[in-house]
């Protein structure tokens, strides 16, 4: 079976977003063996988007028109969508009430024009929105689904997984059967961690080995064909096992919304141990990535960001013969800081970032230079260097270095 993507989004066309709800759709489509061998992007314009799904109902029997649901006047998916396709549309009369109480709450002026996002393609049915106002629609006619969502990745992702799915599953899962499982790993290339992978799991046949690459991770996709269920879930435990045995170092959890902060807060949890951080080149982020999982506050109380040297001394407690002789993008830094958070919390762990994030160098170290540090209650304070590339830009280099601050602390929790 073919389905076409159609991405909606002026930003799209001239490059100033990047559209991840494509490749995310395409994913999850191949998990019931549908191929998207067309993909396009349109501007926020109705003839542009008319015109699309002309051609696409020519060419595939899933069509999908994504972004562009909005209540403003370059929002037109919807209304070029219905006359597109010669229906009308249709108001969710509940969900427009739902939108009007919203409003109501939180004391906003509600503009009219909101009622966009409350109407759906007349004949077809409304897919809820778990995280957002705009209602998306399902639309089927002489056995050509149509299938309008949200451009907001937050709410394309939650409608995709929780609305469209399970409808899609139900419609086209008698075809192919796929069963798959993903884990999820840091700190290996990627071209090195396929080619070990694919050296391990050689042996297995009826399955295939993907990867992803994910800001702060990378994905592997277990994909098992066409096999009854114990036969497919043992077969997954096998490859699983396989891989494991060589990349196990690099490992974290599995499944496809699996973070590592998510992993390390339920471990630490579970085990009854407390954490805090001492950052300077991150900021705060390693802090706020903890706080942002459910739960955070059963093991994180607080922390310390302390971007100068002499926050540093005051505020936590370094020595300052220690950042003269040394620096603070050192080994000695990075252990004081991680120690001296930990002893004045009295948690089990402390973490410390210090280092360079670019772009300009920082005593001599370009930048990319990052030292962790590890402070765990009674055994001797780890510290680690990285020497992340440059050109990934600022931010990334902060992001990787919290991914690899949590790799240090999940480690320590296996042991």
């Amino acid at each position: 079976m073919n389905a076409e993507i159609i991405s909606v989004g002026t930003e799209l066309v001239l490059g100033q977003v990047t559209n991840t709800n494509a490749p995310l759709l395409a994913q999850k489509l191949a998990t019931l063996d549908i191929e998207a061998p067309y993909q396009v992007t349109v501007m926020d314009d109705a003839q542009q988007i008319g015109a699309a799904i002309k051609t696409a109902q020519q060419r595939a029997e899933l069509i999908f028109v994504c972004g562009g649901l909005g209540p403003t006047t370059d929002d037109v998916t919807i209304t070029s969508t219905a006359t597109a396709l010669g229906v009308p549309l249709a108001t969710d009369e509940q969900h427009w009430a739902w939108i009007k109480e919203t409003f109501k709450q939180r004391q906003i002026e509600m503009p009219t024009e909101n009622i966009q996002q409350a109407r759906y393609l007349g004949g077809g049915v409304a897919l809820a929105n778990p995280v957002g106002l705009a209602l998306g629609s399902w639309y089927d006619h002489a056995g050509q689904v149509v299938v309008v969502l949200p451009g907001p990745p937050a709410e394309f992702k939650a409608m995709v997984n929780q609305s469209l799915m399970p409808r899609l599953q139900a419609r086209y899962g008698q075809g192919r059967q796929i069963v798959s499982r993903t884990l999820n790993f840091l700190g290996r290339p990627e071209s090195q961690l396929m080619d070990e992978i694919e050296e391990a799991t050689k042996q297995f046949s009826s399955m295939t080995v993907t990867s992803y690459v994910q800001p702060s991770q990378i994905q592997v996709r277990i994909n098992v064909y066409d096999l009854p269920q114990p036969a497919a879930t043992k077969l997954l435990d096998q490859v699983t096992a396989a891989i494991l045995a060589v990349e196990r170092p690099f490992y974290f959890g599995t499944g496809d919304q699996c973070s590592l902060a998510q992993v390390v807060v339920e471990q630490l949890t579970k085990q009854q141990q407390t954490i805090t951080g001492a950052e300077s080149l991150t900021g705060g982020l390693f802090q706020s990535t903890l706080c942002s999982v459910p739960g955070a506050s059963n093991v994180f109380a607080g922390g310390f960001v302390t971007y100068a040297a002499r926050a540093k001394e005051q505020l936590i407690g370094v020595d300052q013969s220690i950042i003269d002789q040394y620096g603070v993008v050192s080994s000695q830094t990075a252990a004081q800081m991680a120690e001296k958070s930990r002893e004045k919390l009295d948690a089990d762990f402390g973490v410390s970032f210090t280092g360079v994030a670019g772009p300009d160098a920082l005593e001599g170290q370009p930048a990319g230079t990052v030292w962790l540090g590890l402070a765990q209650r009674n055994q001797p304070v780890q510290t680690k260097e990285l020497h992340l590339a440059a050109y990934i830009g600022r931010q990334a280099i902060r992001n990787l270095s919290v991914q690899y601050g949590l790799q240090m602390v999940y480690q320590a929790l296996q042991r």
